[in-house]
This record gives C-alpha cells, structure tokens and sequence, in this order.
C-alpha cells in the first residue's frame, strides 16, 4: 500500500520536443495570469465586491426596509420570528401587569369580583391573550371587560402597533419572496465571446437566449469594458469602466428575445478593441461585463441578469454555431448546441491595421489617376521630348504593363 500511495510521486516527466519545452513557460504564465486576474463580475451575475470599513453605518437603519429585504433568507426569517415573538411577549406582560397591580391575581376564586381580563390568571394566560388580540383570533374563553379602561387603551395600542408589524413584516416578506432575481436564473449567456469577420468588418459577439416561455417585456442589452488605465497626467485609473456600443444608435440593444440571440459589437475607429490584435488580446487584461434587463411579463417587475467575460473567455476566428431550425409547424432551439462554436477565417490583425490594408488596396487606382492628370497638364514640348525618347512599340508595350501592374499590386494587396 505504501508503494502505491508513493509511486506517483516518483514518475519521471515525459521527455518533450523542444519546441514544447519552449513554449511551456509562456503557457504557465498564461495560466498564471488568468489565475491571478481578477473578475469584477462572475459569471453567475454577482459582483466580486465588498464595501470595508463602512463607518456610517447608521445610513443602513434610515433605510430598515431595504435592509430587510437584501438580508439573506434565513436571517430575514430569524428576524420575522423574532418581530413577533417580542411584540406578543411585550404586550403579554402588559396584561399580567394590568392584572398584578389591580389585583386580579389576588381575587381568582372570588365571584364577586371584576377583573380586567377573564381567565387571565397568569403569565402564560396573558401571553396566550395577546396573541389571541393582535392575531384577532378571539377564542371567546379570555375577554376584556368593561370595568378597565387601561386595558381598553392597551387593547387599542395593541391592535394599532400589531397591524403596523403586519403590515411591515409581511410587506418584507412579500417583497422579497416576489424579487425577480430567481427569474435571472433562466436567461443564459453564452460561456464563450467571439470574434469573427461579419459583413466585412471585425465583429465582437456573444449569445443570449431565455428558457421560459413567459417573455421579458422591453429587453434591452448593454455591454461595458472593464480594464485599468493610466492617463496622459500618469493618473491611474483601476477598473475603468468603457462603454461597448451593441446597437444604441441603430435600435439593436433592444431585443425580441423569444429565440436565442447573437448580439454583435462592430469594432470600427470609436470602439475600445480599434487597436487591439490577436496577440494583444491574450496578453490584455480586460473583463466584458454584459448587462440584460427586462420586464418579467408574469409580475411586471424589472429583472436584470448580468455576465462577464476575461480576456481567456474571448476567442479570436470563430463563430456561434446555429440553434434554430424549422420544423413542421414551428421553430424549434436546440439548446445543446447553445454554447457551441466553431472556427473560421478570421485575420489576426487589428480592426486598425486590417482598415489601413484595404485603404492601401485601393491606392494604386487613385495614383495611377493622379499620373495620367500630371501627364496630361504637361507642356507640349516636353510630352514631345518623351515620346521621342520612346518608340512607339515601346510605349505600346509600357503602358499595358504598367496597367496589368497597376492590377497585379491590387489583387496581391488585396489577397493580404
């Protein structure tokens, strides 16, 4: 047994080629970085914050109700009980109060005397009446009695204080039990972002879909890049948040969102990837944090369901593979395949430089233009002194190589 447990320990490693034995360090501190990065929002939607030293904190009681309500489920249901329990042990011992200092305690067998409460004999009793007056159960075996009137007054205070705790407590439970964050639960985003080539132009993407049949009402998506920055004053600015543009202008971030969605950020001059390649994307450290919120069409409230996705989660040439098919009658999701992507052609470069190639594509057409204009504002005498200086069978033979040149530079830059 023991050189089972020890033998693992004893294994030598494999013997690697050289090219994996010099790429190794750079994957181990590929990992190390992804581990040592921090998320700002974790993929279940909460955020990985906490606010330390707080001293105000009485800025938490002006506000008791929301208190409540964020507490965590078995705290807010001490606190409900323990609401209760006090409120009927103050007023219980207000009863046997009245009851001692009149005297009831002293006359339990005396028929001719009238106490404040019947049957009240006790503590106990006068807990079991308190309970029995601000729950309005009224048993019909303990009653007040006309004859004191400071337990008609207790009596009144009582039933006014008991429908306010009610009325707050079960407030708080309501508002709570109703919360639509459970609702968050079924819109899903993709585990993966993706960058790919859409309509000619870099694209960065993600998915979103709904699992309920019961819609979001007014859904609408927004994206924000976290990443730290410094500024030109050498300021440094931790977690600066950069707004992503997924169709505010256009009317995109508004969704239909009865099937699952592509949701598509175009990286052009105004977007925070303009610059950024392949290569610097796994280098980076940045965090996308994607925002959906809606109305619950059940309860009319506002659900808002969050994600995030780090440098590692983007991935660079693929695409979402399709979910949708139609079938007899209806449309059907194969949420299977939701996560899903595959790989496509996608140039490394940046959105910036892969601009500038096909604006170079397109120069030699503008300098060929720009040529044959100076030619022709030349003087006479000296376009006489070039076409002396060339043949004629010459000439016939430059200028269509100069053309098929102009058009060899453009079809090889734009293969590039």
């Amino acid at each position: 047994m023991e050189q089972d447990v020890e033998s693992p320990a004893i294994i030598k490693k494999p013997k690697l080629p050289k090219q994996a034995r010099e790429d190794l360090p750079k994957q181990l501190s590929e990992k190390e970085r992804a581990k040592r990065f921090q998320r700002y929002v974790r993929k279940d939607g909460k955020c990985n914050v906490r606010h330390g030293n707080v001293r105000e904190t009485y800025r938490y009681l002006t506000d008791i109700f929301t208190t409540l309500v964020d507490l965590k489920w078995g705290l807010n249901l001490f606190i409900f009980v323990l609401v209760y329990t006090v409120t009927w042990l103050f007023f219980g011992f207000m009863w046997w109060l009245i009851a001692y200092l009149r005297g009831d305690l002293e006359h339990l067998s005396d028929d001719q005397w009238t106490p404040c409460v019947n049957n009240l004999n006790s503590f106990v009793s006068a807990f079991l009446f308190s309970i029995e007056t601000e729950t309005t159960i009224g048993y019909g075996y303990r009653v007040i009695t006309d004859q004191c009137p400071e337990g008609i007054l207790l009596l009144l205070i009582q039933s006014v204080l008991g429908s306010i705790v009610n009325a707050f407590m079960v407030g708080c439970m309501f508002v709570k039990i109703s919360q639509p964050k459970k609702r968050a639960e079924t819109l899903v985003f993709s585990t993966k972002a993706v960058i790919s080539m859409r309509d000619g132009r870099l694209c960065l993407m993600f998915r979103v879909g709904d699992l309920r049949n019961s819609h979001i009402v007014e859904a609408s998506i927004r994206a924000k890049l976290i990443k730290s920055k410094q500024t030109k004053e050498g300021e440094f600015i931790p977690l600066n948040q950069t707004d992503i543009n997924v169709g505010y202008n256009t009317g995109d971030d508004r969704l239909f969102l009865v099937s699952p969605l592509i949701i598509c950020h175009e990286i052009n001059q105004n977007s925070p990837f303009w610059e950024i390649s392949e290569a610097h994307l796994t280098r980076d450290e940045l965090e996308i944090v994607v925002i959906l919120e809606g109305m619950v069409e059940a309860t009319g409230m506002t659900c808002q369901a969050r994600s995030s996705y780090v440098s590692s989660e983007i991935k660079w040439g693929y695409r979402f593979t399709p979910v949708l098919t139609l079938e007899d009658g209806f449309y059907e999701v194969d949420y299977n395949s939701f996560h899903d992507i595959y790989e496509t052609n996608t140039p490394a470069c940046s959105a910036k430089e892969l601009a500038d190639m096909t604006n170079r594509a397109r120069l030699p057409l503008t300098w060929s233009l720009a040529s044959r204009l100076s030619q022709q504002g030349l003087p006479e005498s000296e376009r006489e002194g070039k076409e002396t200086k060339t043949s004629p069978d010459n000439q016939g033979k430059s200028q269509p190589a100069e053309k098929n040149g102009d058009v060899t530079n453009i079809e090889s830059e734009s293969k590039v």
